[in-house]
């Protein structure tokens, strides 16, 4: 009985080492970045579980995880468009154990919209991973089988045709209202607490039609559920496991709109060595993140991670355009360039 206690003390203390010692290998990792996290970190994704947003972050969290060596759990906050979950990561503590994620053109158009007092480039630290393009879909019972049968449809029932987005300000809307900008048409806004959700009831019906991601549609599209119609983007998608998503520029051949980036967003005021810690794991992990890649491939998005200047060098090449169409369209209470973004 006693070797059998010793064995296992033994096997205890082994247990303990090398426990020990990964624990310190992944401190060591975090330690050359200059910052050591000994607590959980907390991302507030402000939309639903299952959208755009929350499938990035999770498959990027998972990736944090390893380089930093600690836990990060995941806090969906939806409500008013993302600005609730936004507001509340902006009113946490500034010791950096609290983030934020979303679309860089969210976060970038709050102040002129009016739904937040906060200015992406003076306020935020961004670190982009995927650029999402918009599709439009419609449910896969309907009678609209190409793009040009749903708009002439549009423009001959002003107004009534319903089309589900996750709000106002989120990617499904922008897109929308990119289409009505270039045909005139005009449309029933029906909105929900994120895209999976506004995805979802079109494939129950409630609504015929969504412009949201195409990450968001992905499986949908793969499972019958939902046919799309046209791709928001400059060229054909090629979808994995479905195929070719033809370009809306075959029905507006002057359509212009870039790729939507996301991404994680830590707000100044943190200590430095966070922010320093956070451009290093995304100069020599996240740009060569195999999942990333993958959940990219496999959903329709693009692979396109910064940080720094760079990352928000490329939020503005999408956000400009988008937020003059808000101002354009009558849906913000400032003019873009009252906020340091000037007219394209």
């Amino acid at each position: 009985m006693k070797k059998s206690w010793g064995f296992l003390l033994v096997l205890g203390l082994i247990t303990l080492i090398a426990a020990g010692n990964l624990f310190a290998a992944a401190q060591r990792q975090a330690a050359d970045g200059g910052w050591q996290p000994n607590k959980p970190i907390h991302i507030i994704v402000p939309w639903g579980a299952g959208g755009s947003t929350d499938q990035i972050t999770r498959v990027t969290a998972a990736e944090l995880e390893k380089a930093l060596g600690v836990r990060i759990v995941i806090d969906n906050q939806p409500g008013a468009s993302g600005s609730t979950g936004t507001k509340n990561c902006m009113d946490a503590v500034k010791d950096g154990y609290t983030w934020t994620a979303g679309a860089a053109v969210d976060l970038a158009t709050y102040q002129t919209t009016g739904m937040l007092q906060t200015n992406i480039k003076n306020d935020w630290d961004i670190f982009l991973t995927v650029g999402n393009v918009g599709v439009i879909g419609v449910n896969a019972d309907s009678k609209y089988q190409t793009f040009d049968q749903l708009l002439a449809d549009f423009k001959a029932n002003p107004g009534q045709i319903g089309v589900a987005t996750a709000g106002q300000t989120s990617s499904g809307h922008v897109n929308i209202e990119m289409v009505r900008k270039y045909t005139g048409i005009d449309y029933k806004h029906v909105t929900y607490d994120g895209g999976n959700p506004a995805v979802t009831a079109v494939v129950a019906g409630e609504v015929l039609v969504t412009p949201q991601l195409a990450v968001e549609q992905a499986n949908m599209i793969r499972g019958g559920k939902i046919r799309p119609l046209a791709v928001l983007a400059e060229t054909d998608l090629d979808l994995d496991g479905y195929g070719k998503i033809p370009s809306v520029k075959q029905w507006i051949p002057d359509f212009k709109l870039g790729p939507n980036y996301f991404g994680i967003f830590i707000p100044r005021g943190v200590p430095r060595e966070v922010i320093d810690t956070l451009n290093k794991v995304w100069t020599e992990k996240i740009v060569s993140s195999q999942e990333i890649q993958r959940y990219a491939k496999e959903n329709g998005a693009v692979f396109a991670p910064a940080s720094g200047a760079a990352a928000q060098n490329q939020a503005y090449e999408f956000y400009q355009p988008v937020a003059w169409l808000y101002y354009e369209a009558g849906k913000a209470v400032v003019s873009p360039d009252t906020v340091g973004i000037p007219r394209p």
